[in-house]
């Protein structure tokens, strides 16, 4: 529960699931490393880093992390899981956090070890700004006067790993119909976006010049799950806005309609 020694773990002993090229899987460790790489390179601490030098160019006001340590209260952030991180008082662990879930990141790895600023969790914003931002990707890199960077960074990214179409780097890929339960059933082989686990998602999608930002709390609801990792299931799971793909579908129903 220290982010400092966290950092030194994973530079030191976290070990590699498989070598360099050979597989791709879902990896917050991954995400992490990123982050501390940021860190590196620019010798700011990753918030300090993505704000001054993203949101704040792009006039965003309302994206940042840590929000409770910047000015924000609770009732402006929708919360995210009623009795903490203990799944209906059905687990237990040192300093876990009982009440309800409001204004500080949700994952445990990013709020205990990593002190709320991680490069896998802990962001928070508004669909005003992340319309913004999605328009940054949509705009192939910059948005107004700011230019962020060009195309050939964006199709790095987007790029279909060559041992699974559906992931890019650092994106999920709709590619042929591979992921419904994300982008619906009318996303071009262009879109891209991600899940968060509290209940949001992100579409973009190129060849529609659309993007969808899907802001719910789904995981602030009754857990029924059983032991272990059921633990996971919350009746907003089942919601349709919980399950992401059909309210995608059916905003891109309406907009098709119309054309």
């Amino acid at each position: 529960m220290d982010r400092n020694k966290t950092i030194e773990l994973i530079k030191t002993k976290v070990p590699f699931a498989f070598e360099k090229g050979k597989q791709t899987i879902y990896s917050d460790t991954d995400y992490l490393l990123l982050g501390l790489i940021i860190e590196a390179i620019t010798g700011m601490k990753q918030d300090e880093y993505v704000e001054k030098e993203i949101y704040k160019l792009l006039g965003l006001k309302d994206t940042m992390y840590t929000p409770l340590q910047k000015g924000r209260q609770k009732n402006e952030i929708a919360a995210t899981e009623i009795y903490g991180t203990t799944r209906g008082h059905r687990r237990d662990y040192p300093s876990i956090r009982t009440d309800v879930l409001q204004g500080e990141v949700h994952d445990e790895k990013g709020f205990y070890a990593m002190g709320g600023i991680a490069g896998h969790a802990g962001l928070f914003s508004t669909v005003n700004d992340l319309g913004i931002l999605t328009q940054v990707i949509l705009n192939h890199g910059g948005y107004g006067d700011i230019k962020l960077f060009n195309k050939n960074v964006i199709d790095q990214f987007i790029k279909p790993s060559d041992f699974d179409a559906s992931f890019g780097l650092g994106w999920r890929r709709a590619g042929d119909n591979d992921m419904p339960a994300l982008f619906g059933s009318y996303a071009s082989n262009l879109a891209v976006g991600h899940t968060g686990w509290v209940g949001t998602a992100t579409v973009i999608d190129p060849y529609h010049d659309l993007s969808i930002v899907l802001l719910t709390n789904k995981k602030h609801s009754e857990n029924y799950g059983n032991d272990p990792f059921p633990l996971e299931k919350f009746k907003g799971d089942d919601f349709i806005t919980g399950q992401y793909g059909g309210i995608v579908t059916l905003i891109y129903e309406a907009f098709l309609e119309n054309d």
